[in-house]
Parts: structure tokens; C-alpha cells; sequence
């Protein structure tokens, strides 16, 4: 049996017979490719890269709201719940996103944990069923839940373990 390398293939011949295979970098570069073809965007996630000035806004506008309640299907001003707090701060700094946190996951580019930049929206649990617009250093600022009001948490332990995935939506 010899093998010879030509183009990036490998030729093997066996006997009277012969046929090429491709070399491991191009077997990998050939999956690279089909995985994105078919749509298989979180394989490639968005690098880590400066907040847009809709982004910083949508934080500053989220930040404002601090301390007001959380009332399930409010979207502000008064009181907010998870996605009508981003609904309303990306829509008072000039980006409208849908109402519903299953739609809001579907807007913009995914980011990985390492690359998540101030403003991306982080997303929870199955559904996803709920959201929270990242601070940096592995803050977020969100409406959590009946009872309690719009604050600024950790995203370190509990958060942490729950996270269905970031978009950069800004």
C-alpha cells in the first residue's frame, strides 16, 4: 500500500486500486462548513466585543427601573415583568424587540458565557421562560418573579446553572 498527499487529500493505493480520502484538516474544515450550513450557529458564537449605544442605553434605561415591581405581563413603566423590562428599555433607547421572552431568544446573534457584553440579553430555563439583560462582571439587572422588584443580581451559582443561552440583540 502506498500513500501520497496531493491538494490536500491522501491517496491510498491498494493493489491495482486506489482512492483518495481527505486529510483530517480538511475533513474538519469540510464539517466546519456543513454545520453552518445547516444553521448550527450556537457552534460559532459572536466574539466579545464593545456595547452598541443602543445596548449601553437599553442598560441605563433597565438600570433606571430598579426597585419597581414585578407584575406578570406589565411592560412598564410602573411595573415590569422579565421581557417587558428588556421590551421597554431596548425600545427606549431605539430597538424594538418582541414582547414575549420565547420570541425575544430568537432575535439577534448568539454569544457564548466567555464573550457576553453589557447589554446582551441572558436567557433561563426551558423555553426559555426567562430573561435578564447582562451588566458585565457577571452581573445582570431583571424583574424576577411575583413578590419581589426589579434588581440587579449576581449571575454566579443559581443563575449560573439555569443559563439556555446570551444574544446580542443591541
Amino acid at each position: 500500500m502506498a500513500i501520497m498527499t496531493t491538494y490536500g487529500y491522501e491517496k491510498i493505493t491498494h493493489r491495482s486500486t486506489g482512492f483518495r480520502r481527505p486529510r483530517p484538516l480538511v475533513r474538519a474544515a469540510v464539517l466546519l462548513s456543513a454545520l453552518l450550513a445547516l444553521g448550527a450557529t450556537e457552534a460559532v458564537a459572536a466574539p466579545a466585543a464593545p456595547a452598541s449605544t443602543v445596548a449601553r442605553n437599553a442598560v441605563g434605561h433597565a438600570l433606571d427601573q430598579v426597585g419597581k415591581p414585578y407584575r406578570y405581563g406589565a411592560d412598564g413603566p410602573d411595573s415590569f415583568d422579565c421581557s417587558g423590562l428588556v421590551t421597554w428599555a431596548y425600545g427606549k433607547a431605539g430597538r424594538s424587540l418582541p414582547r414575549t421572552t420565547y420570541d425575544q431568544y430568537r432575535q439577534g446573534t448568539p454569544v457564548s458565557r466567555a464573550n457576553a457584553a453589557r447589554g446582551d440579553l441572558v436567557f433561563f430555563y426551558s423555553g426559555p421562560s426567562h430573561v435578564g439583560i447582562h451588566l458585565g462582571d457577571g452581573r445582570m439587572v431583571h424583574a424576577p418573579s411575583s413578590g419581589k422588584r426589579v434588581q440587579v443580581v449576581r449571575l454566579a451559582d443559581y443563575y449560573a446553572d439555569h443559563i439556555a443561552g446570551i444574544r446580542r440583540v443591541g
